[in-house]
């Protein structure tokens, strides 16, 4: 029995060292946030929502609003952390406006690679985001009947959003930082023109490349987009 209590202890012991683990600084909260903007930012695709980090960036602007009524009037402090909160407002806003950009943009792939995802696997739309990616498509259909389909002959009155709308050009070069040594990264298939083309990417050195390469190592974190 003191056996399996110690187990247990051990078990509970671990358990609050991952949650410690978890705890992020603010300064590591709004690195991380400016990590997950620029990524969004230069992608040329959606990339997984990051939710529960808006949601702890907008407490932490809470808390920062807070304090910033305790400090004195004409306090140099004041203007400092009033800049600093304007900054972090500045990102997360741009953050949020470059995915809402891209679900316009890409509504009906948007909607259908969240349909399509494994159980298990992270949603790519936040629930907001989702009853906005509906919403506009909906609009989008109506729209369009009004304008344009009702008037034509009754074989064209309809429309396949998926092919109409352009898709993500995944081909697109992008900049990026390396986080993380990474060996073997296949730059370019073998064609009958030419051998294929495999890289070892060095942490810290930066390249131009083609995104459908890097994408994994995006979403893992192992690359930042510059």
């Amino acid at each position: 029995m003191a056996d399996r209590l110690s187990d247990a202890g051990d078990l509970s012991g671990e358990e609050e060292e991952e949650e410690e683990e978890d705890v992020l600084t603010p300064a590591e909260l709004i690195a991380r946030l400016e990590e997950a903007w620029l990524n969004e930012k230069f992608s040329p695709e959606l990339l997984e929502n990051k939710s529960e980090l808006v949601e702890c960036v907008m407490e932490q602007l809470m808390h920062m609003e807070e304090n910033l009524q305790r400090v004195r009037k004409g306090d140099l402090k004041a203007s400092v952390h009033r800049m600093e909160i304007d900054r972090i407002r500045f990102v997360l806003s741009s953050y949020l406006r470059s995915r809402l950009q891209k679900i316009e943009k890409f509504f009906p792939h948007v909607l259908e690679k969240e349909k399509s995802r494994a159980d298990g696997d992270p949603s790519f739309l936040s629930p907001e985001e989702f009853a906005f990616a509906k919403e506009y498509l909906a609009n989008t259909e109506v729209y369009l009947k009004a304008v344009a389909l009702r008037h034509m002959p009754p074989n064209l009155q309809s429309i396949d959003m998926l092919k109409a709308v352009p898709e993500p050009c995944l081909d697109s070069f992008v900049f990026l930082r390396v986080k993380e040594r990474q060996e073997n990264i296949l730059v370019e298939p073998e064609t009958d023109e030419q051998r294929e083309y495999v890289v070892d990417l060095e942490e810290g050195s930066q390249h131009l490349m083609r995104y459908r390469t890097i994408a994994p190592l995006v979403a893992s974190g192992a690359v930042q987009l510059i």
